[in-house]
Protein backbone atom coordinates (compact mmCIF):
# COMPACT_ATOMS: atom_id res chain seq x y z
CA UNK A 1 0.00 0.00 0.00
CA UNK A 2 1.36 3.29 -1.27
CA UNK A 3 1.31 5.34 2.22
CA UNK A 4 1.69 8.81 -0.18
CA UNK A 5 -1.40 7.99 -2.23
CA UNK A 6 -3.37 6.48 1.02
CA UNK A 7 -3.07 9.89 3.00
CA UNK A 8 -3.88 11.76 -0.24
CA UNK A 9 -6.96 9.83 -1.10
CA UNK A 10 -7.92 10.35 3.27
CA UNK A 11 -7.18 14.60 2.57
CA UNK A 12 -9.44 13.99 -0.19
CA UNK A 13 -12.34 12.20 1.82
CA UNK A 14 -11.85 14.59 4.81
CA UNK A 15 -12.25 17.91 2.82
CA UNK A 16 -15.28 16.33 1.42
CA UNK A 17 -16.66 15.98 4.94
CA UNK A 18 -15.38 18.94 6.29
CA UNK A 19 -14.41 21.68 3.87
CA UNK A 20 -10.88 21.43 5.49
CA UNK A 21 -7.50 19.33 4.60
CA UNK A 22 -5.78 17.14 6.83
CA UNK A 23 -4.06 19.11 9.66
CA UNK A 24 -0.77 17.76 10.75
CA UNK A 25 -1.76 16.18 14.00
CA UNK A 26 -4.21 14.24 11.58
CA UNK A 27 -1.95 13.29 9.16
CA UNK A 28 -0.04 12.49 11.82
CA UNK A 29 -2.44 9.79 13.31
CA UNK A 30 -3.42 8.57 10.07
CA UNK A 31 0.39 8.14 9.16
CA UNK A 32 0.77 6.07 12.73
CA UNK A 33 -1.79 4.12 12.14
CA UNK A 34 -1.22 2.70 9.08
CA UNK A 35 2.53 1.39 10.32
CA UNK A 36 1.18 -0.08 12.91
CA UNK A 37 1.99 2.52 15.81
CA UNK A 38 0.04 2.31 19.52
CA UNK A 39 -1.92 6.49 19.93
CA UNK A 40 0.76 6.86 22.76
CA UNK A 41 3.63 6.20 20.45
CA UNK A 42 1.75 8.83 17.82
CA UNK A 43 1.90 11.31 21.10
CA UNK A 44 5.43 10.66 21.58
CA UNK A 45 6.70 11.13 17.91
CA UNK A 46 3.95 14.71 17.59
CA UNK A 47 5.36 15.79 21.05
CA UNK A 48 1.90 16.26 22.04
CA UNK A 49 -0.36 14.46 24.74
CA UNK A 50 -2.30 11.45 23.90
CA UNK A 51 -5.84 12.42 24.54
CA UNK A 52 -4.82 15.16 21.62
CA UNK A 53 -4.23 12.23 19.55
CA UNK A 54 -6.89 9.89 20.45
CA UNK A 55 -9.43 13.40 19.94
CA UNK A 56 -7.79 13.55 16.32
CA UNK A 57 -8.30 9.76 15.78
CA UNK A 58 -11.81 9.81 17.39
CA UNK A 59 -12.95 12.65 14.53
CA UNK A 60 -11.28 11.00 11.83
CA UNK A 61 -12.85 7.20 12.00
CA UNK A 62 -16.02 9.23 12.51
CA UNK A 63 -15.57 11.24 8.96
CA UNK A 64 -14.36 7.63 7.28
CA UNK A 65 -17.29 5.45 9.14
CA UNK A 66 -19.59 7.90 7.17
CA UNK A 67 -18.06 8.09 3.90
CA UNK A 68 -16.96 5.05 3.21
CA UNK A 69 -20.59 3.43 4.92
CA UNK A 70 -18.93 1.16 7.39
CA UNK A 71 -17.83 1.64 11.21
CA UNK A 72 -14.40 2.69 10.90
CA UNK A 73 -12.02 2.57 14.13
CA UNK A 74 -8.28 2.60 14.40
CA UNK A 75 -7.80 -1.15 14.08
CA UNK A 76 -9.88 -1.37 10.78
CA UNK A 77 -8.68 1.91 9.06
CA UNK A 78 -6.17 -0.14 7.15
CA UNK A 79 -7.69 -2.67 5.63
CA UNK A 80 -10.85 -0.72 4.78
CA UNK A 81 -8.25 1.36 2.63
CA UNK A 82 -6.90 -2.00 1.19
CA UNK A 83 -10.55 -2.83 0.57
CA UNK A 84 -11.39 0.47 -1.10
CA UNK A 85 -8.01 0.31 -3.30
CA UNK A 86 -8.86 -3.41 -4.26
CA UNK A 87 -12.61 -2.11 -5.60
CA UNK A 88 -10.92 -0.25 -8.17
CA UNK A 89 -12.05 3.45 -6.87
CA UNK A 90 -9.03 4.16 -5.34
CA UNK A 91 -7.84 5.85 -8.31
CA UNK A 92 -11.34 7.61 -8.76
CA UNK A 93 -11.18 8.64 -4.90
CA UNK A 94 -7.71 10.26 -5.84
CA UNK A 95 -8.96 12.63 -8.00
CA UNK A 96 -12.75 13.44 -7.04
CA UNK A 97 -13.57 16.86 -7.27
CA UNK A 98 -14.81 18.38 -3.93
CA UNK A 99 -16.68 21.66 -2.87
CA UNK A 100 -15.10 24.12 -1.00
CA UNK A 101 -18.71 24.99 0.72
CA UNK A 102 -19.50 22.87 3.71
CA UNK A 103 -23.36 22.81 3.68
CA UNK A 104 -24.44 18.95 2.70
CA UNK A 105 -27.75 17.47 2.09
CA UNK A 106 -27.52 14.03 2.21
CA UNK A 107 -25.31 12.62 -0.47
CA UNK A 108 -26.52 15.60 -2.55
CA UNK A 109 -22.50 16.77 -2.63
CA UNK A 110 -21.68 13.69 -5.33
CA UNK A 111 -22.72 14.79 -9.03
CA UNK A 112 -26.39 12.93 -9.40
CA UNK A 113 -25.29 10.67 -12.55
CA UNK A 114 -22.05 9.72 -11.16
CA UNK A 115 -22.28 6.81 -8.70
CA UNK A 116 -20.99 7.83 -5.27
CA UNK A 117 -17.15 6.22 -5.32
CA UNK A 118 -17.72 5.22 -1.56
CA UNK A 119 -20.95 3.53 -1.40
CA UNK A 120 -21.19 -0.12 -1.84
CA UNK A 121 -23.96 -2.67 -1.67
CA UNK A 122 -25.40 -3.16 1.10
CA UNK A 123 -24.56 -6.11 1.78
CA UNK A 124 -20.88 -5.33 2.02
CA UNK A 125 -21.38 -2.36 4.18
CA UNK A 126 -23.59 -0.94 6.63
CA UNK A 127 -25.96 1.61 5.32
CA UNK A 128 -26.25 3.77 8.17
CA UNK A 129 -26.91 6.90 6.83
CA UNK A 130 -29.70 6.03 4.38
CA UNK A 131 -31.98 8.41 5.32
CA UNK A 132 -31.40 12.15 3.82
CA UNK A 133 -29.55 14.24 6.13
CA UNK A 134 -28.71 17.95 6.13
CA UNK A 135 -25.95 19.55 7.93
CA UNK A 136 -24.96 23.19 7.89
CA UNK A 137 -21.52 23.69 10.33
CA UNK A 138 -19.76 26.32 8.13
CA UNK A 139 -20.01 28.25 11.12
CA UNK A 140 -19.25 25.86 13.31
CA UNK A 141 -14.96 26.56 14.52
CA UNK A 142 -12.54 24.12 14.82
CA UNK A 143 -11.46 25.19 17.95
CA UNK A 144 -8.00 21.48 17.82
CA UNK A 145 -7.53 20.01 20.94
CA UNK A 146 -9.98 19.21 23.60
CA UNK A 147 -9.63 18.68 26.97
CA UNK A 148 -11.53 16.25 29.72
CA UNK A 149 -15.54 17.11 30.06
CA UNK A 150 -16.52 13.54 29.69
CA UNK A 151 -19.23 14.18 32.27
CA UNK A 152 -20.55 16.60 31.00
CA UNK A 153 -20.77 15.37 27.49
CA UNK A 154 -22.80 12.27 28.63
CA UNK A 155 -24.90 14.89 30.62
CA UNK A 156 -26.00 16.66 27.48
CA UNK A 157 -26.22 13.50 25.56
CA UNK A 158 -28.50 11.42 27.72
CA UNK A 159 -30.70 14.90 27.94
CA UNK A 160 -30.66 15.24 24.29
CA UNK A 161 -31.27 11.67 22.85
CA UNK A 162 -32.53 10.16 25.83
CA UNK A 163 -34.76 12.53 27.52
CA UNK A 164 -35.36 14.59 24.41
CA UNK A 165 -35.16 17.92 25.60
CA UNK A 166 -36.28 20.56 23.61
CA UNK A 167 -34.15 23.45 24.71
CA UNK A 168 -30.79 23.01 26.86
CA UNK A 169 -28.26 26.29 27.86
CA UNK A 170 -24.72 26.17 28.83
CA UNK A 171 -23.44 28.58 31.15
CA UNK A 172 -20.14 29.77 32.22
CA UNK A 173 -17.65 32.77 32.11
CA UNK A 174 -16.15 33.53 29.12
CA UNK A 175 -13.60 31.36 28.62
CA UNK A 176 -14.59 28.17 30.39
CA UNK A 177 -15.12 26.50 27.09
CA UNK A 178 -18.96 26.09 26.27
CA UNK A 179 -18.19 25.98 22.52
CA UNK A 180 -15.34 23.77 22.74
CA UNK A 181 -17.57 21.55 24.29
CA UNK A 182 -20.50 22.01 22.02
CA UNK A 183 -18.42 21.26 19.13
CA UNK A 184 -17.10 18.05 20.64
CA UNK A 185 -21.21 16.96 21.50
CA UNK A 186 -22.43 17.33 18.12
CA UNK A 187 -19.35 15.64 16.64
CA UNK A 188 -20.47 12.76 18.44
CA UNK A 189 -24.20 13.09 17.93
CA UNK A 190 -25.33 14.70 14.57
CA UNK A 191 -26.03 11.32 13.16
CA UNK A 192 -29.15 11.08 15.32
CA UNK A 193 -30.64 13.92 13.38
CA UNK A 194 -32.16 14.56 10.35
CA UNK A 195 -31.11 18.10 10.33
CA UNK A 196 -28.15 20.28 12.23
CA UNK A 197 -27.15 23.79 11.88
CA UNK A 198 -24.10 26.05 13.81
CA UNK A 199 -25.29 29.58 13.91
CA UNK A 200 -23.33 32.26 15.18
CA UNK A 201 -25.32 35.03 16.88
CA UNK A 202 -22.40 37.81 16.24
CA UNK A 203 -24.45 39.71 13.72
CA UNK A 204 -27.76 40.04 15.89
CA UNK A 205 -29.68 38.75 13.57
CA UNK A 206 -33.38 40.04 13.66
CA UNK A 207 -36.00 36.77 14.32
CA UNK A 208 -37.59 37.27 11.03
CA UNK A 209 -33.98 36.99 9.28
CA UNK A 210 -33.55 34.23 11.80
CA UNK A 211 -36.27 32.17 10.61
CA UNK A 212 -36.33 32.77 7.23
CA UNK A 213 -32.30 31.68 6.96
CA UNK A 214 -33.19 28.05 9.48
CA UNK A 215 -36.74 27.80 7.19
CA UNK A 216 -34.29 27.83 3.96
CA UNK A 217 -32.04 25.59 5.04
CA UNK A 218 -34.70 23.10 6.47
CA UNK A 219 -36.47 23.51 3.23
CA UNK A 220 -33.50 21.94 1.30
CA UNK A 221 -35.01 18.64 2.24
CA UNK A 222 -38.07 19.02 1.23
CA UNK A 223 -39.44 17.27 -2.26
CA UNK A 224 -41.23 20.27 -3.42
CA UNK A 225 -44.81 20.22 -5.94
CA UNK A 226 -43.08 21.67 -8.98
CA UNK A 227 -46.69 22.27 -10.44
CA UNK A 228 -46.95 24.76 -7.66
CA UNK A 229 -45.58 28.43 -9.23
CA UNK A 230 -44.48 29.72 -5.85
CA UNK A 231 -44.64 26.79 -3.47
CA UNK A 232 -45.23 28.16 -0.01
CA UNK A 233 -42.53 27.57 3.58
CA UNK A 234 -43.72 26.23 6.31
CA UNK A 235 -43.45 27.31 9.84
CA UNK A 236 -40.59 27.10 11.69
CA UNK A 237 -42.26 25.12 14.33
CA UNK A 238 -43.80 23.02 11.31
CA UNK A 239 -40.33 21.77 10.49
CA UNK A 240 -38.89 21.27 14.16
CA UNK A 241 -42.24 18.64 14.34
CA UNK A 242 -41.54 16.77 10.96
CA UNK A 243 -38.13 16.24 11.05
CA UNK A 244 -35.27 15.60 14.14
CA UNK A 245 -33.60 19.07 14.20
CA UNK A 246 -30.56 20.50 16.29
CA UNK A 247 -30.25 23.77 16.25
CA UNK A 248 -26.93 25.47 17.99
CA UNK A 249 -26.99 29.43 18.76
CA UNK A 250 -23.81 30.35 19.82
CA UNK A 251 -23.06 33.83 21.49
CA UNK A 252 -26.88 34.46 21.81
CA UNK A 253 -25.86 37.28 24.79
CA UNK A 254 -26.25 39.52 21.00
CA UNK A 255 -29.86 39.51 21.20
CA UNK A 256 -29.65 41.23 25.00
CA UNK A 257 -29.06 44.74 25.83
CA UNK A 258 -25.52 46.19 27.44
CA UNK A 259 -26.15 48.32 31.34
CA UNK A 260 -29.10 46.02 31.85
CA UNK A 261 -29.99 42.85 34.28
CA UNK A 262 -28.81 39.54 32.51
CA UNK A 263 -31.25 38.53 29.84
CA UNK A 264 -32.94 41.96 29.18
CA UNK A 265 -33.53 41.99 25.13
CA UNK A 266 -32.77 44.50 23.03
CA UNK A 267 -35.35 46.66 21.63
CA UNK A 268 -36.33 45.12 18.45
CA UNK A 269 -35.49 41.55 19.44
CA UNK A 270 -38.32 41.20 22.17
CA UNK A 271 -39.78 38.32 19.61
CA UNK A 272 -37.42 36.44 20.42
CA UNK A 273 -39.15 35.59 23.77
CA UNK A 274 -41.85 33.75 21.86
CA UNK A 275 -40.26 31.85 19.70
CA UNK A 276 -38.61 30.20 22.96
CA UNK A 277 -41.73 29.69 24.30
CA UNK A 278 -43.16 27.95 21.59
CA UNK A 279 -39.72 25.38 21.51
CA UNK A 280 -40.72 25.36 25.09
CA UNK A 281 -44.53 24.66 25.01
CA UNK A 282 -45.11 22.98 21.34
CA UNK A 283 -44.71 19.62 21.00
CA UNK A 284 -41.95 18.79 19.07
CA UNK A 285 -38.76 16.77 18.06
CA UNK A 286 -36.05 18.72 18.26
CA UNK A 287 -33.43 20.04 20.12
CA UNK A 288 -31.81 24.10 20.78
CA UNK A 289 -28.92 24.30 21.63
CA UNK A 290 -27.83 27.80 23.54
CA UNK A 291 -24.32 29.09 24.59
CA UNK A 292 -23.21 32.81 25.37
CA UNK A 293 -22.54 34.69 28.57
CA UNK A 294 -26.37 35.52 29.13
CA UNK A 295 -29.30 33.42 28.57
CA UNK A 296 -33.09 33.91 28.08
CA UNK A 297 -34.85 33.94 31.17
CA UNK A 298 -37.07 31.66 30.20
CA UNK A 299 -34.00 29.33 30.63
CA UNK A 300 -32.68 30.42 34.03
CA UNK A 301 -35.86 30.73 35.90
CA UNK A 302 -36.62 26.93 35.52
CA UNK A 303 -35.07 24.60 37.73
CA UNK A 304 -37.11 21.07 37.77
CA UNK A 305 -35.09 18.37 36.20
CA UNK A 306 -38.58 17.19 34.97
CA UNK A 307 -38.68 20.12 32.72
CA UNK A 308 -37.93 20.01 28.51
CA UNK A 309 -35.39 23.13 29.31
CA UNK A 310 -31.88 22.19 30.96
CA UNK A 311 -28.82 24.16 32.19
CA UNK A 312 -25.43 22.88 32.26
CA UNK A 313 -23.28 25.78 34.03
CA UNK A 314 -19.38 24.66 32.99
CA UNK A 315 -16.63 24.76 35.99
CA UNK A 316 -13.77 24.64 36.22
CA UNK A 317 -11.30 21.28 34.38
CA UNK A 318 -10.04 19.12 36.45
CA UNK A 319 -6.44 18.20 37.22
CA UNK A 320 -5.44 15.91 34.26
CA UNK A 321 -6.92 18.11 31.73
CA UNK A 322 -5.00 21.14 33.24
CA UNK A 323 -2.18 19.15 33.39
CA UNK A 324 -2.85 17.88 29.90
CA UNK A 325 -3.13 21.74 28.83
CA UNK A 326 0.24 22.53 30.30
CA UNK A 327 2.31 19.41 28.60
CA UNK A 328 0.88 20.75 24.88
CA UNK A 329 2.82 23.81 26.09
CA UNK A 330 5.70 22.10 26.92
CA UNK A 331 5.23 22.84 30.68
CA UNK A 332 4.71 18.96 31.71
CA UNK A 333 7.42 19.26 34.36
CA UNK A 334 6.60 22.23 35.80
CA UNK A 335 7.62 22.67 39.17
CA UNK A 336 4.43 23.65 41.64
CA UNK A 337 2.57 22.93 39.12
CA UNK A 338 -0.70 22.71 41.51
CA UNK A 339 0.01 26.24 43.66
CA UNK A 340 0.22 28.62 40.74
CA UNK A 341 -2.70 27.03 38.81
CA UNK A 342 -4.75 26.92 41.61
CA UNK A 343 -6.11 30.94 40.97
CA UNK A 344 -7.15 30.19 37.52
CA UNK A 345 -10.22 28.06 38.82
CA UNK A 346 -9.60 25.38 35.78
CA UNK A 347 -10.87 27.99 33.30
CA UNK A 348 -8.92 26.50 30.05
CA UNK A 349 -9.11 30.27 28.39
CA UNK A 350 -6.84 31.77 31.38
CA UNK A 351 -4.87 28.35 32.11
CA UNK A 352 -3.55 28.41 28.33
CA UNK A 353 -3.31 32.11 28.60
CA UNK A 354 -0.85 31.46 31.60
CA UNK A 355 0.80 28.50 29.97
CA UNK A 356 1.91 30.91 26.86
CA UNK A 357 3.19 33.58 28.95
CA UNK A 358 5.26 31.12 31.08
CA UNK A 359 6.44 30.08 28.25
CA UNK A 360 7.76 32.63 26.53
CA UNK A 361 9.25 34.43 29.87
CA UNK A 362 10.63 31.41 30.91
CA UNK A 363 11.45 30.62 34.52
CA UNK A 364 11.05 34.00 36.32
CA UNK A 365 7.26 33.70 35.38
CA UNK A 366 6.65 30.75 38.06
CA UNK A 367 9.03 32.56 40.43
CA UNK A 368 6.36 35.41 40.42
CA UNK A 369 3.50 33.63 40.23
CA UNK A 370 4.96 31.26 43.26
CA UNK A 371 4.67 34.55 45.68
CA UNK A 372 0.76 34.40 45.28
CA UNK A 373 1.15 37.17 42.61
CA UNK A 374 -2.13 36.65 40.24
CA UNK A 375 -1.33 37.49 36.20
CA UNK A 376 -3.50 38.83 33.85
CA UNK A 377 -2.26 38.50 30.03
CA UNK A 378 -3.67 41.06 28.28
CA UNK A 379 -6.40 38.76 26.15
CA UNK A 380 -7.76 37.94 29.67
CA UNK A 381 -8.43 41.07 30.63
CA UNK A 382 -9.78 42.00 27.09
CA UNK A 383 -12.50 39.36 27.61
CA UNK A 384 -13.43 40.37 30.95
CA UNK A 385 -13.47 43.68 30.37
CA UNK A 386 -16.09 42.78 27.60
CA UNK A 387 -18.48 41.06 30.15
CA UNK A 388 -17.87 43.71 32.79
CA UNK A 389 -19.57 46.54 29.87
CA UNK A 390 -22.24 44.88 30.06
CA UNK A 391 -23.11 44.92 33.84
CA UNK A 392 -26.04 47.41 35.04
CA UNK A 393 -25.06 50.17 37.83
CA UNK A 394 -26.58 47.97 40.63
CA UNK A 395 -24.22 44.46 39.57
CA UNK A 396 -21.08 47.09 39.45
CA UNK A 397 -22.02 47.94 43.16
CA UNK A 398 -22.52 44.22 44.01
CA UNK A 399 -19.07 43.34 42.56
CA UNK A 400 -17.29 46.52 44.07
CA UNK A 401 -18.67 45.45 47.79
CA UNK A 402 -17.22 41.51 47.40
CA UNK A 403 -14.28 43.13 46.21
CA UNK A 404 -13.39 45.30 49.26
CA UNK A 405 -14.06 41.77 51.40
CA UNK A 406 -11.74 38.90 51.91
CA UNK A 407 -14.04 36.24 52.53
CA UNK A 408 -17.59 35.59 51.59
CA UNK A 409 -20.29 38.04 52.39
CA UNK A 410 -23.59 36.84 53.24
CA UNK A 411 -26.98 38.95 52.37
CA UNK A 412 -27.53 40.51 55.60
CA UNK A 413 -23.91 42.66 55.30
CA UNK A 414 -24.20 43.11 51.71
CA UNK A 415 -27.78 44.84 52.34
CA UNK A 416 -26.08 46.94 55.27
CA UNK A 417 -23.05 48.38 52.97
CA UNK A 418 -25.50 49.10 49.71
CA UNK A 419 -26.67 51.91 48.70
CA UNK A 420 -28.79 50.36 46.29
CA UNK A 421 -32.38 49.51 47.65
CA UNK A 422 -33.44 46.09 48.72
CA UNK A 423 -35.43 44.54 45.81
CA UNK A 424 -32.50 45.70 43.09
CA UNK A 425 -29.23 43.97 45.25
CA UNK A 426 -31.98 41.25 44.79
CA UNK A 427 -32.38 40.95 41.70
CA UNK A 428 -27.97 42.16 40.86
CA UNK A 429 -26.86 39.34 42.83
CA UNK A 430 -29.42 36.98 41.35
CA UNK A 431 -28.24 38.40 37.41
CA UNK A 432 -24.29 38.28 38.50
CA UNK A 433 -25.21 34.56 39.61
CA UNK A 434 -26.78 34.24 36.35
CA UNK A 435 -23.02 35.25 34.31
CA UNK A 436 -21.23 33.30 36.84
CA UNK A 437 -19.24 36.68 37.82
CA UNK A 438 -19.98 35.59 41.19
CA UNK A 439 -20.09 32.13 43.20
CA UNK A 440 -22.61 31.25 45.94
CA UNK A 441 -21.32 29.68 49.15
CA UNK A 442 -24.34 28.18 51.54
CA UNK A 443 -26.03 31.78 52.45
CA UNK A 444 -22.71 33.87 51.46
CA UNK A 445 -20.93 35.34 47.97
CA UNK A 446 -17.95 35.82 46.72
CA UNK A 447 -15.95 36.34 43.61
CA UNK A 448 -13.20 34.51 41.99
CA UNK A 449 -9.97 35.77 42.75
CA UNK A 450 -9.27 36.81 38.91
CA UNK A 451 -12.10 38.63 38.53
CA UNK A 452 -10.99 40.19 41.88
CA UNK A 453 -7.85 40.99 40.62
CA UNK A 454 -9.14 42.33 37.76
CA UNK A 455 -11.95 44.61 39.14
CA UNK A 456 -8.72 46.03 41.82
CA UNK A 457 -6.52 46.45 38.65
CA UNK A 458 -9.25 49.18 37.57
Amino acid sequence: MDLKEVLKVADKIVFAQTGQHLDDLEEAVLRGTLQHETYKQIAKDFDCSESNVRNAGSKLWQIFSEELGEDISKSNFRAAMERLQNSNLFNFAKDVVVNDSFNICGEGRHPPDIPNPYQQNENSYNTKQSKNQCYDLSEMPDLGAFYGRTPELETLTNWILQQRCRLIAITGISGMGKTALTVQLVQQIKDEFESVIWCNFDSSPTLAEFQTNLIEFFSQSEELDLSIPHPKALPLIKYLQKYRCLVVLNNIHNLFSSGELAGKYKPGYEDYRTLFKQIKELSHQSCFLLMGWEQPRIVTEVKNQNSVIRTLQLTGLDLVAVREIFRDYGLAEIENFETIIQPYQGNPFWLKSIANLIQELGGCATEVLLKDTLLLPEEVKESLQQQCDRLSEAEKQVLSLLVAENNPVNLVKLLENSQVISSDLLNAIQSLLRRCLIEQQGNCYTILPLIKQYISSK
